[in-house]
């Protein structure tokens, strides 16, 4: 039965793409984050989906879809650029069998990042790959707040509409991606159009928000509370009344501790404490070991080459409290430990172009949304207008992805690049709105949705 719902919600959209060939670029977005083909038992599971809508999006596009207003711009050049050099890592990569195992799935991602904003021409298409991300990440953590609320959880055990502790659906990832798509829900709650403003949008969007907010209580992950601690700072620069926002955000923290579980507290209590935590040990060795491979290796080992790491560091454990609290030093020796930090990824597998190639496509995205924000901040007595709100959305979206990524290998997940399409995308429409190149102050209303 499950199957055989999968199956006949994607037979619709496909359908749907026959008369709007965008649908086919939504529907791609839904099965690359939900990733139904892992939620089914039986045929489902046999069919390539991602691959099969992949070639509908591209090839509806390229032949069915208008391609007036698309242009191709220095950041998807980039993103070319990156594409093309991950090839010629994986080709000469040191693990050849895992290496191509993940260029399966990159390559599609990539392509795709540098596709989309040549589809997405209009306000309400930037709007509808918004929507559907939030919503595709949204399904997944309904489901994971309603099993931290009712007792379940834990790292890598809470169970999710997968049964798995990888991709999209580990616990840190998850977590990133949670948090990384609030401000983008928030902002369609105010400005959508598919959804107009109302009070149904706003009650969903909290309770939406709660559930967010709750992945990282449920899987028990520091990366997503740090991800948090961001997001509410940056919240800060966009919020009316500052000291109020502060000292509610502040009272609700207080008032959730007692309800918040034991192995959560544990657990977070080794941010501070590093040192004593295995984890964080390791991966700071895994740093520094990969930091003596790039030297040697300027253009990385390929995909997966963290599998040639083998290092033995000083691990502190800790005997007794209070007074009689003692620390011994204990020898581990570990290998083939995973980098667990984006960028220690990208410099690993794609050398120190690699990594300069994806600074340089993110950090152009952070500045580009600030002078966004900048050019359309609202004057004395305006309203924000929407392309504020969005250029504040992406650009916390962005930051929270960035710091998760600090911890957490997810320099090539969809949902990163999904953030960095709109980007683009968005910027592009805003300068096709005033032939001199000048971003106007006022966009003209959206447009019907038959016209999108």
């Amino acid at each position: 039965m499950v199957d055989l719902v999968l199956l006949a919600f994607i037979g619709l959209m496909a359908a749907m793409g026959l008369k709007r060939p965008f649908v086919w670029v939504l529907l791609y977005i839904y099965i690359d984050l939900v990733i139904p083909q892992k939620i089914g038992w039986g045929l489902i599971q046999a069919l390539p989906l991602s691959l099969m809508m992949f070639v509908l999006a591209f090839g509806g596009w390229l032949a069915l879809d208008s391609k007036e207003g698309s242009r191709f711009t220095f950041r998807q050049g980039l993103i070319v650029a990156l594409l093309a050099l991950c090839a010629f890592t994986t080709f000469r990569a040191v693990f050849q069998d895992s290496a191509w195992q993940k260029w399966d799935w990159v390559w599609k991602n990539l392509l795709f990042a540098a596709f989309l904003p040549l589809a997405m021409r209009t306000r309400l298409r930037i709007e509808a790959v918004a929507l559907v991300m939030v919503l595709s990440i949204g399904a997944i953590c309904i489901s994971g707040g309603m099993k931290t609320v009712f007792g379940g959880g834990g790292y890598g055990t809470l169970k999710l509409l997968v049964v798995e502790n990888s991709g999209i659906y580990e616990s840190s990832i998850i977590s990133i991606a949670a948090i990384a798509i609030i401000p983008i829900a928030v902002w369609l709650a105010r400005f959508g159009t598919v959804f107009r403003p109302h009070w149904t949008v706003t009650v969903f969007v909290a309770c939406l928000s709660l559930a967010c907010l709750l992945m990282p209580v449920g899987t028990n992950a520091r990366t997503g509370l740090v991800c948090a601690a961001v997001m509410a700072v940056m919240m800060l620069r966009t919020v009316r009344n500052r000291f109020v926002y502060a000292g509610l955000a502040g009272a609700a923290l207080v008032m959730a501790v007692p309800f918040l579980p034991q192995s959560f507290l544990d657990r977070m209590g080794t941010i501070t404490d590093h040192q004593e935590d295995e984890s964080a040990s390791t991966r700071i060795a895994v740093w520094n070991w990969t930091l003596d491979y790039a030297k040697q290796h300027p253009f990385g080992g390929g995909f997966d080459a963290y599998r040639a790491n083998s290092f033995t560091y000083q691990m502190p454990q800790v005997t007794g409290s209070g007074n009689s609290r003692s620390i011994t030093y204990v020898e581990v020796t570990d290998e083939g430990r995973a980098y667990h930090s984006s960028y220690f990824e990208m410099l690993g597998e794609q050398g120190w172009l690699g990594l300069g190639l994806w600074l340089l496509l993110h950090g152009i995205g952070l500045l580009q949304m600030e002078l966004v924000r900048r050019r359309f901040r609202p004057k004395d007595g305006e309203k924000l207008g929407w392309q504020c709100g969005l250029a504040d959305a992406l650009q916390q979206a962005h930051v929270v992805f960035l710091i998760g990524a600090l911890f957490v290998g997810i320099a090539f997940q969809p949902f990163g690049f999904l953030i960095v399409g709109m980007e683009i995308a968005f910027g592009s429409y805003l300068k096709r709105q005033d032939g001199t190149g000048r971003q106007p102050r006022f966009a003209p209303p959206a447009e019907p949705l038959a016209q999108a």
